[in-house]
């Protein structure tokens, strides 16, 4: 059985979940160790069945049983280790979808774990439900909100993800008609980061997924930090070493669960 796996939901539902994944250690008769995850700027909301999951943030270690969990935005590598016999089914939501709901705020909220009532949740979810009843009912919920107007967060998200070069929060601001300051104070209740640190996060997964994926024979290290609106290699080197705790030469993706290619 896979350990890491992808399920994707329907193209309108996109809008708010990015996908659903998977760690399945469930017919496993030994304790998976020390796999880590890095921030992409996603939420995550945790289902965890059978045994076990104990996960380290920069903050905490949390020993997560059986239940229901929000995991909130990560600002450096996670490292989990996954008890035989269990389960972790994870809906991954886009930086604004949380922002729907305004009664969360968030704002002091980065890089830690929260077990919740599944009441609580603007969708019925069953700790023991399979993964084509969980897609089902999250497709229907978010289809439902698909035609939905766009909040400042998703316009402020939407900006940075179709800028080519690196915005700056004035440049933001201008272009939403808003001060600095409101955006800065409506971004960091909604998503626990400054707009700042969001763009850095998505840089740095940007790099890592292009370093990844691209020819490095053909590719350099300077090449990918200067796409990458990095001042050169060196600046490139320091910010992937303050997340990764290593340099992108000894970085090595098979201690990592890294997106899929699709």
């Amino acid at each position: 059985m896979q350990l890491y796996s992808e399920h994707y939901v329907s193209p309108k539902a996109e809008r708010f979940v990015n996908k659903i994944w998977c760690l399945n250690n469930s017919i496993g008769e030994s304790l998976i160790e020390n796999k880590l995850v890095l921030p992409n700027g996603c939420f995550n909301l945790a289902i965890v069945s059978g045994n076990a999951i104990e996960v380290h943030t920069s903050k905490n270690k949390y020993e997560m049983n059986e239940d229901i969990y929000f995991c909130s935005q990560m600002t450096n590598k996670v490292l989990v280790n996954i008890q035989p016999k269990t389960k972790v089914t994870i809906i991954q939501l886009h930086t604004w979808t949380l922002s729907l709901f305004p009664k969360y705020d968030l704002s002091n909220f980065t890089d830690s774990i929260i077990k919740i009532n599944s009441a609580e949740l603007p969708f019925k979810v069953e700790i023991k439900s399979d993964i084509e009843i969980l897609l089902k009912t999250i497709n229907a919920y978010f289809e439902a909100l698909a035609d939905s107007h766009q909040n400042i967060i998703e316009k402020i998200c939407e900006i940075i993800r179709l800028r080519e070069d690196e915005i700056s929060v004035s440049e933001i601001g201008k272009l939403l008609n808003s001060s600095q300051r409101l955006l800065q104070i409506k971004f960091k209740t909604a998503t626990g980061l400054t707009i700042k640190k969001y763009i850095q996060i998505l840089k740095f997964r940007k790099s890592v997924d292009q370093m990844l994926n691209a020819d490095l024979e053909k590719m350099s290290l300077t090449e990918i930090a200067l796409y990458n609106k990095y001042f050169d290699q060196s600046h490139f080197i320091r910010k992937f070493k303050d997340v990764t705790k290593t340099t992108p030469k000894m970085f090595n993706p098979d201690l990592y669960f890294l997106s899929q290619k699709r």
